[in-house]
């Protein structure tokens, strides 16, 4: 017979976190309550909660962005070997994976989307046409992750939906280095994030799988024409 361990109370809000994450009422890209939220709905003091929080973020399975909140950014440990592997990889990289994952989740789309999708992802276009008109490079890549990853939802897949949010940040930091912003220019007339658009609200899955390459294939060249 084993002797009963004592828990501490940072022991017991880590497992209630997890419990929230494992079955499902956290999903990837949930922004968690606040400190104070927790410490009323679980009854423990603050710093027990924040010392709770911390531990998730040092696990991997939450982020804390300032001034903003604390998001769920990954929901196992598979998830989070993924998202340490991405942050070791580049641009280029990045890239190569998302044509898989990118052509995929158009055409997936393109054949599953509802209208409410659609409004959704042409609001978040025009968002980020709104950015490059002012030049605001931080606002432009904010709207186009949440561009991309509208897509992913759109495409009724979960486990692709899944794996797509695991590169959150990898795909923040590609989108941002491949900018027409960033990269000094003027946006391409050509641009293929509309022609991506139209063919997922036509329910055109080829035609959105091509556009979605078209996408990452601009992104490889603003990379090459960067010094």
């Amino acid at each position: 017979m084993r002797q009963i361990q004592r828990r501490s109370l940072v022991d017991t809000v880590v497992d209630e976190l997890k419990r929230e994450i494992s079955e499902g009422r956290w999903v990837l890209g949930t922004r968690i309550p606040s400190e104070a939220e927790l410490t009323v709905v679980l009854g423990v003091s603050r710093p027990s909660v924040r010392e709770g929080v911390r531990a998730l973020v040092q696990l991997g399975l939450l982020e804390t962005r300032q001034g903003d909140g604390t998001y769920v950014i990954a929901t196992d440990p598979t998830q989070v070997a993924l998202r340490r592997a991405l942050h070791f990889a580049d641009s280029r990289e990045v890239i190569r994976v998302r044509r898989a994952l990118d052509a995929l989740a158009a055409a997936e789309a393109a054949t599953s989307r509802t209208e409410e999708d659609v409004a959704h992802l042409t609001a978040l276009l025009e968002q980020r046409q709104a950015a490059v008109r002012v030049r605001d490079s931080q606002a432009f890549t904010e709207a186009d992750v949440a561009y991309h990853l509208g897509i992913a939802a759109a495409s009724g897949n979960r486990l692709l939906s899944d794996i797509y949010a695991s590169f959150d940040t990898s795909l923040r930091e590609s989108i941002s280095d491949a900018s027409c912003l960033a990269a000094g220019g003027d946006p391409d007339p050509t641009d293929q994030h509309e022609t991506l658009l139209r063919a997922i609200a036509d329910g055109d899955a080829e035609r959105a799988r091509d556009a979605a390459l078209g996408v990452l294939a601009e992104q490889e060249r603003l990379l090459d024409e960067r010094p």
